[in-house]
């Protein structure tokens, strides 16, 4: 029951309606009592022959009134405890969802969606009911067997109760061991099933991928192995659950057996009448759901213990990524001076970057190049506070990244990443994401910047058109320029490109960056790129080389250097005239 105890902080926040739950479940398992009670005096009446119509008719009234008292009460605890169990899977589901976004790109590397997912869906849904089922079933097993047990007691017989409670301690201790059991095979289950989903969410995104190399029959049979060990682990879970009934079963009939041949001795010896004996096993028959119920409440408890222990690991992950208590409030403005001696990856032990020292103005462009691995697209992640812990310090508008609120900054930069990720939504969606209140007018005016606003008019239902999980209708280059207009929307202090012009040819190109220089007046931007052309035009160039700066200056400067830079420019120009026939 350690599982209760540990959602104690829920079941304060919703005392009320647990207390009031469990009253009004006390209070149906005190009114099963009178049904049996009313059967035996009928039946010594019946035997005595002193039954009358207004005596037979008066229990008869008590009996509907009991019943219909129950069926209004069974409503109400109904809704005051599945109601908050529901509320339960709200908050954690909230708590999970707001945790995932504060984490760190570490922290998604190394868990899958999938895992994510079935700990917001399955786990939650045993959690639940364990606040719901679990509650009703731990209340009502105890109130209705007590109840049961002392009315056996005290209105019939003590000492055929207690031969009658002899077997009830194997029970306990079998339940207890099936229970243990339980929790380990849940577990095991439920870490298939994340398994499972984790596969099932990566094929279907993979899906283009998996059909153009003919793969559709080794990834089918890849899903058959974890379908077939989801259900293996789930059997071994059925097995023991199964266990429970015949158990609880075989108690029961003992319990059954010691009653009638015991109450048959008593009413022989006249200590008991006919009707005490009916009621007694009327009662004994009350019990057979208080001791099932005992035994799916292991069910449920142990299924809802494993699934918040794998939660609450979640939820313990350390947010790496904060901000400190006397953060500002106010969005970074001005210069930008990064002095970082050294930064290596959470669990690498190399460094990814060393000796990186550049300031550049508000309102100038920075150009970052060099070979694929060289960590230029790791220099920009640390200007969104994607990852911390470098020796050294970034300082915007005079102050240390820190130093702003990481919402406030994050406000500041309009952030193009490699990966374009575009949500399934309307194209004028996608590019409202971050101001979807925004006017058409002036989304169109942002898709003109980038040079994209003439292909969305070609589009089946224009700015309204659905682009698919992920972009999935779009070009590359497309996606790429959707991408750019929404960081263009935001008109951000610091705009980031990270080889955001990759997709697209040398015309169009040039025509978004012509459009980033008159429009961008007074703003700064930093842009990575493979194409040299793309930062020609930068105020300062750095070309990084295994995670330092090997070379910097203007595109004149560099030319006049025997470097890389000149080396694969030289080398662009030419690729760049062979493709144009030489013209």
């Amino acid at each position: 029951m350690k599982v209760f105890l540990e959602l104690g902080w829920f079941f304060k926040q919703e005392k009320k309606a647990y207390l009031s739950g469990v009253f009004i479940l006390l209070f149906v398992a005190a009114l099963q009592l009178i049904p049996p009670k009313v059967i035996g005096i009928i039946a010594d009446q019946i035997h005595e022959g002193t039954i009358t119509s207004a005596i037979l008719v008066k229990w008869v009234v008590v009996l509907v009134v009991v019943g219909l008292s129950m069926y209004v009460l069974r409503y109400y605890w109904r809704i005051m405890i599945f109601g908050s169990s529901v509320k339960l899977s709200r908050i954690l589901r909230d708590q999970l969802y707001s945790h995932f976004t504060k984490m760190s790109p570490s922290f998604y590397q190394k868990s899958r969606i999938g895992d994510l997912m079935a700990h917001a869906t399955n786990d939650l849904s045993a959690i639940q009911q364990t606040a719901g089922a679990g509650v009703l079933t731990f209340v009502d097993s105890l109130s209705t067997g007590g109840f049961v047990i002392l009315a056996m007691a005290f209105t019939i017989s003590w000492k055929l109760t207690l031969i009658c409670l002899i077997p009830m301690p194997v029970m306990a201790m079998l339940t207890s061991w099936f229970g243990t059991m339980l929790h380990k095979s849940f577990h095991k289950a439920q870490e298939a099933f994340s398994s499972l989903n984790d596969k099932t969410q990566e094929s279907i995104t993979g899906i283009k991928v998996i059909k153009t190399f003919g793969q559709e029959q080794e990834d089918i049979e890849d899903f058959r192995k974890q379908s077939e060990d989801v259900v293996r682990k789930n059997i071994v879970v059925a097995k023991i659950d199964s266990l429970y009934d015949p158990t609880i079963s075989i108690i029961v009939g003992i319990s059954f057996f010691l009653s009638i041949a015991f109450g048959a001795k008593y009413v022989l010896n006249g200590e008991l009448t006919i009707g005490e004996l009916i009621s007694f096993t009327t009662y004994l028959g009350l019990l057979i759901w208080p001791m099932l119920a005992f035994g799916w409440l292991f069910n449920i408890v142990e299924r809802g213990r494993a699934s918040y222990d794998r939660v609450a690991v979640l939820l313990r992950e350390k947010v790496e990524i904060t901000d400190d208590d006397d953060a500002l409030d106010v969005m970074p403005i001005g210069d930008i001076d990064f002095k970082i001696n050294e930064f290596t990856y959470p669990g690498a032990t190399n460094p990814i970057l060393k000796d990186i020292f550049f300031s550049i103005k508000k309102g100038e462009t920075l150009g970052i190049v060099g070979k694929t691995g060289a960590g230029k697209t790791t220099l920009l992640k640390l200007i969104i506070r994607e990852f911390e812990r470098y020796q050294g310090e970034i300082l915007f508008g005079g102050k240390a990244l820190q130093a702003y609120r990481l919402e406030k900054l994050r406000e500041a930069i309009g952030y193009v990443p490699q990966d374009h990720f575009l949500f399934s939504a309307t194209v004028a969606e996608n590019i409202a994401f971050t101001t979807p209140d925004i006017s058409r007018d002036e989304i169109e005016k942002a898709a003109k910047l980038a040079n994209i606003h003439d292909d969305i008019l070609q589009f089946t239902e224009g700015y309204q058109t659905v682009v698919g999980e992920r972009g999935v209708s779009l070009s590359g280059g497309q996606k790429q320029r959707i991408s750019i207009a929404r960081a263009l929307l935001m008109n951000p202090e610091l705009l980031v490109l990270d080889d955001s012009l990759s997709a697209v040819d040398a015309k169009t190109e040039e025509a978004i960056l012509s459009s980033l220089r008159q429009n961008r007046e007074g703003k700064t931007t930093m842009i990575t790129s493979h194409r040299l052309s793309a930062i020609q035009h930068a105020n300062l160039i750095l070309v990084l080389d295994d995670g330092k700066i090997v070379e910097r200056g203007k595109h004149e400067d560099l030319m006049q250097q025997d470097g890389w830079y000149k080396e694969m420019y030289l080398h662009q120009q030419l690729e760049e005239l062979v493709e144009h026939g030489g013209r």
